[in-house]
């Protein structure tokens, strides 16, 4: 994920995300660890977060996560409004909905940054998998995960990177960005942009997976690491973890995932969030 910083460095650094600055003094210091708590501890309880069960679970059709979703997107839109009377933000003028469109040479930029991060996410990991396999072809002994242990890490160094760039490009990096969304219903204040990463985030995803289905290994690994629990593991537990994440998003619009690309333009600010992550995450694993 922090290797985004350098395409969008190079092609478009008016899209890096510009973050609030930091507020040092006690009370805000505390406040920052409190919430990244209440949000750690949340998502350790429901065993996911945005990105976990709205963007990944939803579009594998998980019932579970279909909860988990119902669950902390009112709970996060209520909080906003009780702690955000006003819902004026610093991300968008009124109304919040206007759309505003990138110039022809950002959109230039933008298309080639798109295609150029797509190919090398397809090419890149294959050409790695063929070079450590020839490489170790003479081991008979090793098992397929051994063998595209390099392929696989590739890949996940390329899945953050498409996952930090959308974030940066969408601007739901920017915390005042994501809480604009959870202004609904009031029109006049509210971003619908998150809706539509939600739509293009889920939806291919859901076709690719009804197509492929989960039968067939993956091509780097010798199975899919996928959650076995189903709706039928629902308790009140994981429903009240649930709703403790939408309480943490609500009141600052920061999830897991935007918290990771901030904390490293910020890392004074990163040490506060992660230190309080951590802390809540270790509290709901008692």
């Amino acid at each position: 994920m922090a290797a985004s910083y350098v395409p969008l460095k190079a092609v478009a650094p008016q899209l890096i995300t510009s973050y609030p600055a930091i507020q040092m003094a006690s009370p805000a210091s505390i406040a920052t660890v409190a919430i990244a708590a209440l949000i750690g501890w949340g998502t350790k309880i429901s065993n996911g977060c945005t990105s976990g069960h709205m963007l990944c679970g939803l579009s594998r059709l998980s019932g579970r996560s279909a909860v988990a979703v119902a669950t902390f997107f009112p709970t996060a839109i209520i909080t906003h409004h009780f702690a955000h009377p006003n819902l004026s933000t610093s991300a968008c003028t009124v109304p919040c909905y206007t759309p505003v469109y990138p110039t022809p040479e950002a959109t230039v930029s933008l298309g080639l940054l798109a295609a150029s991060s797509i190919f090398a996410a397809q090419t890149v990991p294959n050409i790695i998998a063929r070079l450590t396999v020839l490489h170790m072809a003479k081991d008979m002994k090793k098992s397929p995960d051994e063998l595209y242990t390099a392929a696989r890490v590739t890949t996940q160094f390329f899945s953050g990177l498409l996952f930090a760039l959308g974030l940066h490009i969408s601007q739901m990096s920017h915390p005042a960005k994501v809480a604009s969304f959870l202004s609904f219903p009031v029109l006049e204040h509210w971003d619908p942009s998150l809706g539509l990463v939600i739509v293009f985030g889920v939806l291919p995803n859901l076709i690719e997976n009804r197509i492929k289905g989960f039968d067939h290994p993956p091509r780097f690994a010798d199975r899919f690491s996928l959650p076995t629990k189903t709706i039928r593991d629902t308790d009140v537990r994981f429903l009240i973890g649930a709703m403790t994440f939408g309480v943490g998003w609500g009141l600052t619009g920061t999830c897991p995932g935007p918290a990771v690309l901030r904390a490293f333009a910020q890392p004074l600010w990163g040490l506060l969030w992660m230190g309080g992550f951590w802390l809540g995450g270790r509290l709901g694993s008692l």
